[in-house]
């Protein structure tokens, strides 16, 4: 299966609510994709953990990502997430992504019993055989309680023909190192975790998954341009630059985090929705200070 170019800096979206936090608000969510577009990410990824889409009714799912991908029109790829509980769920979000003109889907195992490894394949196996659009398969036990070994991973890969390109966010650079030997460099790796952005592009990986564009654009495309110069000095001095606020944003909560900054920088984007706070007093005057740091 022939992947789209994704590479490089691939951005995740927010879901704004209303003020009330019972809608969508499209015209931000608008605002935030040409934001990230124009800040020179090299794709959208709607509906991830940034995105709340595990907090969003299936209406406001569909409605969510069939405008995500109306707006991008093409002009990056677009790379939604259709994690669900149930391997069906999974499969109706796949399709609608799919039909709506998705160029790829991101598939995280998440469950509430805990799964073996034959469940985990026939999951990727099914979603797979569904579609004909390629799949990120997305590796993140912190929030899925599913942590897949690499040679999981590559029996996935090799199994499911549209499995084209892997999400890694365990925050171990050893996974990324593993599969590289093991995959034998066939198996385009993409980070997840935004403090071994620096050790993830040195590894081999083909892009870095962030909401940090959502706040720093330049700095995060900089920082990249500078790993394909092959200009080391450069890229760790961008890295360690922006490090303080990568790792606040993602203790922080990404989307209480991110949704703060971009109201700091004039897009309001409502709260989380509940069970997740929104950032507290202590914690905006922080992302304020660390944003101000940076410009």
């Amino acid at each position: 299966m022939t992947n789209p170019n994704i590479h490089g800096i691939i951005g995740y979206t927010i879901t704004p609510f209303t003020a009330s936090g019972e809608g969508i608000d499209l015209d931000a969510l608008g605002h935030s994709i040409d934001r990230l577009i124009d800040g020179g990410v090299h794709a959208i990824a709607p509906l991830g953990s940034t995105g709340e889409g595990a907090y969003l009714s299936d209406a406001e799912w569909d409605l969510v990502s069939e405008f995500s991908i109306r707006h991008v029109d093409k002009r990056v790829p677009t790379i939604v997430s259709v994690s669900d509980l149930t391997t069906a769920k999974a499969v109706r979000r796949a399709r609608f992504a799919e039909a709506h003109g998705a160029d790829s889907v991101m598939v995280l195992p998440t469950s509430y019993w805990k799964l073996s490894e034959a469940e985990i394949l026939a999951h990727y196996q099914t979603i797979g055989a569904s579609i004909g659009v390629p799949i990120m398969l997305y590796n993140n036990p912190a929030t899925s309680g599913t942590d897949m070994s690499v040679e999981l991973i590559l029996r996935i890969f090799n199994a499911v023909d549209n499995v084209t390109m892997v999400k890694e966010s365990t925050g171990d650079i050893q996974r990324m190192h593993k599969l590289q030997v093991l995959g034998e460099g066939r198996v385009p790796f993409y980070n997840g975790c935004n403090p071994l952005a620096l050790e993830a592009f040195a590894a081999g990986a083909a892009g870095w998954c962030t909401a940090a564009p959502n706040l720093i654009p330049q700095l995060n495309g900089e920082l990249y341009q500078a790993v394909l110069a092959n200009d080391l000095d450069k890229a760790r001095t961008l890295f360690y630059r922006q490090l303080p606020l990568l790792d606040f944003i993602l203790k922080g909560g990404l989307p209480a985090t991110i949704k703060a900054g971009l109201r700091m920088t004039g897009l309001e984007a409502g709260d989380p929705r509940l069970p997740v706070f929104p950032l507290g007093e202590a914690g905006c005057s922080q992302l304020q200070g660390l944003l101000d740091s940076l410009r």
